[in-house]
């Protein structure tokens, strides 16, 4: 729900005196929402933030990302115990509040536009802010890889974008990040493991969300990471996976892998906050690998005539015709 302006009549927002009542809820000077309204929901913050742009302005970072639909970006940081700040580009000063932040960087016209209601940035001004804004060149890597998982940008053109732009605080933390992104990764914590498999591990560039299949064209599984030459498959198993139907699926989606001869590792919960553990399993699990020669695998990544190749993102915003509007804006 939009904040409103008091109104004296009452009618297209609360009078003075319910506007100082209990319930009414004061979101930025002089704007207001019902006080049932849940202020904690991602979305109705950016909604009230925003409000407090009266000039030019846009609302840039994670939340444009998040209101673009991006949804990994949800306006939290330290593992969702923190709420970030909404963050603004606004040529006006603005009262300080903890609910947001304020940057006076240039904004041009083609940087922004209005989307649902809001003024917002357009994807690649929003993701090189909010790379910006991180500190750990892993965790910007992470949010590009993220913006791409939610095909509103590629890594392709994000790093064109950053090589292009001028000298801006910044920029090269951004120009490294794209280095290291990728587009295959559909969540922030396997985009982890694969960086501990690239950086810490230091093992070749595997592939990301591939689909496997057995020699008759039946699909064995998706896994998230696969290294062809050993013939291993690594899986990230988050929290949800560990009870009910989603353990049974995994379980029999190893045992479908392991039936074809491809070795298995996989990591859990915080098992990323420990490095060297990790990389001493993937090593482990690579050791363990058959490295068959392409003719003697029971698996194959050429789908059957009748499933296509899996489409790249950079691939589906050109057939979308999004990529060159991307870059225009």
């Amino acid at each position: 729900m939009a904040p409103v302006a008091v109104d004296p009549a009452g009618v297209a927002g609360p009078t003075q005196n319910q506007a100082r009542g209990r319930h009414w809820r004061q979101t930025s000077p002089g704007r207001y929402v019902p006080s049932e309204v849940d202020g904690q929901v991602v979305e109705q913050r950016i909604v009230e933030q925003a409000g407090r742009i009266r000039s030019y302005g846009a609302v840039t970072g994670w939340a444009a990302l998040r209101w673009h639909g991006a949804t990994f970006f949800d306006g939290t940081s330290a593992g969702g115990q923190a709420q970030l700040p909404v963050p603004h580009v606004v040529h006006s000063k603005l009262r300080p509040d903890p609910r947001f932040t304020l940057t006076e960087e240039q904004l041009s016209c083609t940087e922004w536009s209005w989307v649902e209601g809001l003024p917002v940035t357009t994807v690649q001004r929003a993701l090189f802010d909010e790379v910006r804004r991180i500190d750990s060149v892993r965790e910007k890597a992470n949010a590009i890889s993220m913006a791409a998982a939610a095909r509103l940008i590629s890594v392709r053109l994000f790093a064109t974008y950053v090589a292009l732009r001028g000298p801006w605080t910044g920029i090269q933390g951004a120009r490294d990040a794209a280095r290291l992104a990728v587009d295959g990764c559909r969540s922030p914590q396997e985009f982890r493991m694969y960086l501990v498999w690239r950086l810490d591990a230091e093992l070749s560039m595997p592939l990301l969300n591939r689909e496997v299949y057995d020699l008759d064209g039946n699909l064995i599984g998706i896994p998230d990471l696969l290294d062809v030459e050993a013939g291993l498959v690594g899986e990230y198993q988050g929290e949800d996976h560990k009870d009910g139907q989603q353990h049974r699926d995994d379980v029999e989606r190893e045992e479908r892998f392991r039936d074809h001869g491809l070795e298995f590792f996989e990591v859990v919960g915080g098992d990323l906050a420990r490095r060297q553990l990790v990389v001493d399993r993937m090593r482990h699990a690579r050791a363990r690998a058959k490295f068959l020669p392409p003719e003697s695998r029971a698996w194959t990544l050429d789908p059957p005539p009748w499933r296509p190749r899996p489409e790249t993102v950079h691939e589906y915003l050109v057939r979308t015709g999004r990529a060159d509007t991307l870059w225009r804006s």
